[in-house]
């Protein structure tokens, strides 16, 4: 690709990206905004490809980092906001649900070194000394720059209580027929020691597959119960699409190509990694490979420090398919936070036949996949772009809450994670 392309494309991209600098309306979703604030990731301390969930009690924390694309440092806030089970704000206090002032400082923050894009990254771990949780739940954290009331990253996680104990599987035996193209998820809460008067009223559970948000589920009403078990089981609503294992790449260093990359050039002010041209797989026959489910770690492989001296490459993106109709092709994966936006939709490119993005990604090994979104949806599906196969290894998460009569939160009580295909 010759240097004034790559400017072209780059440009175009950017300012498609600079455009979305606007707070979401409804539910909170781990995001940024603004092109400067990137590489958000919200993540188990000592576990950054398990689910952002920590356990009340026990000694783990959630891990939060971002970058800011500048020479010098702009100070940052955060406030911590309890959410119900829709990831909308509770009825909930501040001072009942935190122990500790609940504006703090993100003052834990250093210089990127060795760079070619020059960036301050910012590191908060909850719960820490100024601010822990008193109860359990989901909870978003917002950040604004000092003196400032403009939001420019969200970042979600859940608190849960070991309260039940729930038995999870994923099975291609499903209601719609078996080893076809959907996976079926049941589940067994047992509460023994936990008192649950009415099973059909209190509890609602959400189930997820690989963190996703458009074809998250939620159930209320179990299929039956057994002195202390509640079974949700033979559920329509608990079926989903198979899809197929996330692609991969790795731009671990830019002397060699890594995984899935043709090469790299250096344009400035940033390197151009090419990706593989990718082809739709919806025809292809099922392959198994070990992926990370949609998430992606940041890695230089000479770095003592990745998060301070892996640089960021505009990263080219090409799926060679017919322009399909009826909708718009999106990139998946953690490294687009699951939002189908400006940011990860693919341009079809009439000239060369095929879909196009130019993704700012920090070095590391990723995960990704396509989506298509029908005209008027929000939920995507791989049928045209990834297909279907009943084999793959899904992650699911599964969350209980619990709200009886008078409660004024919805309580997380459980979860559990479950994989199809094992």
């Amino acid at each position: 690709m010759k240097k004034s392309l790559y400017r072209i494309v780059t440009a175009v991209t950017l300012t498609l990206i600079v455009c979305i600098n606007t707070v979401a309306q409804g539910p909170y979703r781990t995001r940024t905004f603004g092109f400067d604030w990137r590489n958000l990731q919200v993540f188990v301390e000592d576990n950054p490809l398990a689910p952002p969930v920590i356990t009340m009690g026990e000694a783990n924390r959630i891990i939060i980092s971002l970058d800011l694309l500048a020479e010098d440092v702009t100070y940052l806030d955060y406030k911590i906001v309890h959410c119900d089970a829709n990831w909308m704000p509770s009825q909930l206090s501040d001072l009942e649900y935190l122990d500790g002032m609940n504006y703090q400082h993100a003052d834990d923050y250093a210089y990127s070194t060795n760079t070619f894009a020059h960036y301050v990254n910012y590191r908060v771990s909850l719960p820490n000394e100024q601010v822990q949780f008193t109860k359990s739940g989901n909870y978003v954290v917002l950040f604004t720059p000092e003196n400032s009331g403009q939001i420019v990253a969200q970042a979600c996680f859940s608190v849960t209580e070991r309260k039940v104990e729930i038995a999870a599987n994923a099975t291609s035996r499903t209601d719609l027929g078996y080893n076809d193209i959907y996976q079926q998820v049941d589940f067994v809460i047992a509460h023994p020691y936990f008192p649950i008067q009415s099973p059909f009223n209190d509890l609602k559970v959400v189930v997820s597959q690989n963190g996703r948000h458009d074809n998250e589920v939620t159930v209320s009403r179990p299929l039956r119960i057994m002195s202390n078990e509640i079974y949700f089981e033979h559920n329509r609503d608990l079926i989903f699409e198979a899809g197929n294992e996330y692609r991969r790449f790795e731009t671990v260093s830019v002397t060699y190509p890594g995984m899935n990359v043709i090469g790299y050039e250096y344009y400035e002010p940033y390197y151009h990694a090419l990706l593989n041209t990718d082809f739709p797989r919806c025809d292809m026959s099922y392959i198994f490979d070990q992926t990370q489910h949609g998430r992606y770690v940041v890695h230089e492989s000479n770095a003592e420090d990745s998060n301070l001296e892996a640089d960021y490459l505009a990263t080219h993106f090409t799926l060679a398919t017919d322009k399909i109709p009826g909708g718009n092709v999106y990139i998946d994966g953690e490294l687009t936070h699951h939002i189908y936006n400006e940011n990860s939709i693919m341009t079809y490119n009439e000239q060369t036949q095929q879909y196009e993005n130019v993704m700012l990604l920090k070095q590391g090994s990723y995960n990704y996949m396509y989506v298509f979104v029908p005209n008027g949806s929000k939920r995507a599906n791989t049928i045209y772009t990834e297909g279907n196969y009943y084999p793959t290894v899904n992650e699911y998460l599964i969350k209980v809450y619990h709200r009886p009569p008078g409660s004024r939160y919805d309580r997380l009580i459980g979860t559990a994670v479950c994989y199809s295909g094992k």
